[in-house]
């Protein structure tokens, strides 16, 4: 669970990605110890995983986002997972319910780069079968700061 003081915390710590611990505690009003604390703990807990950069794949010369549900060979799982490790262009992959066994985000250069990346997926004896979704355009981009608010917040019953 969160408190108020870490939902806040975390949410200017997004407004204001390089905001340094003096700065985050005076925005605050809590001493820096406090705040060193807080993400000490909130690191140690996992609800922090990185400080990294976000990076924009069109940027980097991948302008196509895809989603592809794979259905995985009976047993075949971990084969599978290990196999999609070694494509670069996977940016991530998640188990699922439902008629797909795994859901992956892939970036590609072009629509006939993202066959090919389709093409190695399949190559894996362990990879039955692909449905492949390209996203047009970003309606809502990933975001946090609800959930975050929503997380302090008791639910009503």
């Amino acid at each position: 669970m969160l408190d108020a003081l870490d939902s806040r915390l975390l949410t200017t710590m997004r407004a204001n990605p390089r905001i340094g611990l003096t700065e985050l505690a005076r925005l605050l009003g809590v001493a820096r110890g406090t705040v060193q604390a807080r993400l000490d703990k909130l690191i140690a807990r996992g609800v922090i995983s990185d400080f990294g950069p976000t990076i924009t794949t069109e940027q980097i010369g991948y302008p196509i986002l895809a989603f592809a549900s794979l259905q995985i060979a009976q047993g075949r799982l971990t084969e599978a997972v290990r196999w999609l490790a070694d494509v670069p262009e996977i940016l991530e992959v998640y188990g699922t319910s439902g008629q797909a066994d795994l859901l992956c985000r892939v970036a590609a250069r072009s629509t006939p780069h993202l066959q090919e990346i389709i093409a190695r997926i399949l190559a894996s004896p362990a990879i039955q079968r692909t449905d492949t979704t390209i996203a047009l355009s970003t309606q809502i981009p990933f975001r946090i700061e609800p959930l975050l608010q929503a997380a302090v917040t008791p639910p009503t019953p």
